[in-house]
């Protein structure tokens, strides 16, 4: 059977999780294990081009898989990312453009906000509302800001389809404005990142939005931590005050793709009102 190596994997993921069943031995950043051809190529195609933690993965495979094998492998991973985690489920629900690209799948949106029941969250960056419904649907009270009319009124349609609309506060606003005014347990960030981001590394200077916040959020002083979803490539090293989390799809076709990546930086703040 053909061995397999994988490198480098961050310390931070779960990497049967992203690697699949097998016997791996893992020492240090580098996974190894023996695996049949089809599940190597398989490996090997879903592996293809992805970075993570600011780094490009390597798969290598001894010996060379057959040319027919890989390319059966890369059709396969081409027709299951079909399968991935759906936006919202429910009928009636109204997105535009940048929502269908970025909308935060519901299922993790809402394992997302579970943590949070019982508290304060301010959603910086709200769009279509993928989040702070999935906040609010797992019991927290939500502060929703959004620069664009038209969105706001997308998110606030969207909480109804849900009947998330009275633990909800719609504020039309910009950002970089409303983080020093509003207090609450947690500030979420979700910046635009759009559809060409880079998949080997990105950092601070990729997400300005999320760059130009951070400052602010943490004079202001009034939050008892800052969460931020970034690209699976983004480079911890550029933000070391936060712990990451990497997010695996619910979908049976990105279930072993991390979809985006969390940083939750704690703020030693005692928020005012608790």
């Amino acid at each position: 059977m053909p061995a397999v190596r994988v490198a480098p994997l961050p310390a931070w993921l779960p990497r049967e999780r992203l690697l699949g069943p097998a016997a791996w031995h893992h020492e240090g950043a580098v996974a190894t294990a023996e695996l049949g051809v089809p599940a190597a190529a398989d490996l090997a195609a879903r592996l293809r081009g992805v970075g993570l933690g600011g780094q490009l993965l390597e798969v290598e495979v001894t010996p060379a898989l057959p040319r027919a094998a890989v390319r059966a492998a890369r059709t396969t991973d081409a027709r299951r990312r079909r399968d991935a985690s759906p936006g919202f489920s429910r009928p009636g629900v109204r997105l535009d453009e940048e929502g269908q690209v970025s909308l935060t799948p519901e299922a993790l949106a809402l394992a997302l906000g579970r943590p949070l029941a019982g508290c304060r969250v301010v959603d910086a960056t709200c769009g279509a509302g993928g989040n702070t419904i999935g906040f609010a649907r797992a019991g927290a009270q939500v502060v929703a800001v959004e620069q664009d009319a038209a969105r706001l009124a997308l998110a606030r349609h969207n909480a109804g389809i849900y009947g998330m609309a009275d633990r909800i506060r719609f504020v039309r606003g910009d950002a970089l404005l409303e983080v020093g005014r509003l207090h609450a347990d947690v500030l979420f960030i979700d910046p635009p990142w759009g559809v060409d981001w880079d998949r080997a590394r990105t950092g601070l200077a990729s997400v300005p939005l999320l760059a130009a916040l951070l400052p602010l959020a943490r004079a202001a002083g009034i939050y008892g931590a800052i969460w931020a979803k970034v690209p699976p490539s983004f480079d911890p090293a550029e933000w070391p005050e936060a712990q990451v989390e990497a997010v695996f799809g619910a979908g049976e076709g990105d279930a072993r793709r991390v979809k985006f990546l969390v940083f939750r930086e704690a703020r030693d703040v005692v928020v005012a009102g608790r």
